[in-house]
């Protein structure tokens, strides 16, 4: 990994080649002036030798100490295990610092140099050099939080902007003159022949969709029990154009209510199951909303429209794209030729990617 510019990027957040370089010689050059008592004595062979090995222990230091970083960011990659992970590093780097210069010695002894190894003697020294590997480390650290917060921010505002675009489409097709004319069509012919209470219901489900859009504001997520709330209110206004041609089979446990969902991705995916398949008491369209391993699936039979235009996929390319960016789990979409469904992974609070907001650092 210290030769794969990609892999170093990924995981330490910045390309620490020269970094890495850089800290070995100074590493070197530290270890040797701190035990220059050990080698004053020695001839310009032995002392050779002996910068040779240390600069070699110095190296497998800061690559084993480098390699445990990386795996204790793997393991413990939420701002909340930082603890954790810094406490288990510390240790990790006490342990390393006094076993590579126990090594060292013995490995100088080996060789034929008149070196003793007493702790004690070079408690001091040891100590030096484990603060200069913790400062290290926290300047690894820090680069990292850093990097992360910018990526984090960038990534929030990317999130809100994907939240207005699906706001201002959502607006858009609703306030679009078709979607008026036959609202207003229909109220009216409720109001001719239906009751009174029925045509209150019609613009109370109307005024509760518009009230859903400016509620949610910017919010990530909501509750499943919100959006099936807003999801409803929609259809209610296209069952009063379509009647029972247009069945809706919804199949959510109450347990699954509280669950957060992507807002207004479920009536997208509903307005675009009416906008492009036949709808006609010949060819009734049926839609089905179940949940199935921790998401929501609507399924529906694909009956094409003959004289629609190709679709351009953008309600789902956004659901997909303010997914990604909330969380690591994907949208499924599946398309056989017979039956279209898409898959809404359910999520929880703690499930989100982490944003500026709650970096602890």
């Amino acid at each position: 990994m210290l030769f794969n510019k990609k892999k170093r990027v990924k995981y330490i957040g910045f390309d620490d080649f020269w970094f890495s370089v850089l800290g070995i010689l100074i590493f070197g050059i530290a270890s040797i002036y701190l035990f220059n008592a050990s080698i004053s004595s020695l001839s310009f062979v032995e002392v050779l030798i002996t910068i040779c090995v240390v600069f070699f222990f110095s190296m497998t230091y800061w690559v084993n100490n480098r390699a445990f970083l990386i795996f204790l960011r793997k393991k413990y990659p939420n701002p909340k295990d930082s603890f954790q992970r810094i406490l288990f590093l510390l240790l990790f780097i006490v342990a390393t610092v006094v076993l590579v210069d126990f090594i060292v010695s013995k490995s100088l002894s080996y060789i034929g140099l008149n070196v003793n190894y007493n702790f004690q003697e070079r408690g001091k020294a040891l100590l030096t050099i484990i603060f200069l590997c913790m400062l290290t480390m926290a300047t690894y650290e820090a680069i990292y939080f850093y990097v992360r917060l910018k990526k984090s921010v960038r990534e929030e505002e990317q999130s809100k902007q994907a939240i207005i675009q699906a706001q201002l489409d959502a607006l858009r097709n609703q306030a679009q003159p078709h979607f008026f004319f036959n609202t207003l069509n229909t109220l009216r012919d409720i109001i001719d022949q239906n009751s009174k209470e029925d045509a209150k219901e019609f613009v109370d489900k109307l005024s509760d969709m518009y009230r859903f859009l400016l509620e949610t504001g910017n919010a990530n997520l909501i509750s499943l029990r919100d959006e099936l709330k807003f999801s409803k209110a929609y259809i209610h206004i296209q069952s009063e154009r379509f009647g029972d041609n247009l069945k809706l089979n919804w199949n959510i446990p109450e347990v699954s209510l509280d669950a957060m969902i992507v807002p207004m991705s479920l009536q997208l995916l509903l307005e675009n199951a009416i906008k492009h398949n036949v709808i006609s008491k010949a060819k009734p369209l049926e839609v089905h909303i179940n949940i199935k391993d921790d998401c929501v699936v609507v399924e529906n039979r694909i009956q094409l429209k003959s004289t629609q235009l190709p679709s351009t996929k953008v309600g789902l390319k956004n659901i997909e794209k303010r997914y990604a960016l909330i969380t690591e789990k994907s949208v499924e979409i599946v398309n056989n030729g017979n039956q279209f469904s898409v898959s809404l992974p359910l999520l929880k609070t703690s499930e989100q990617k982490n944003s500026h907001a709650n970096i602890d650092y």
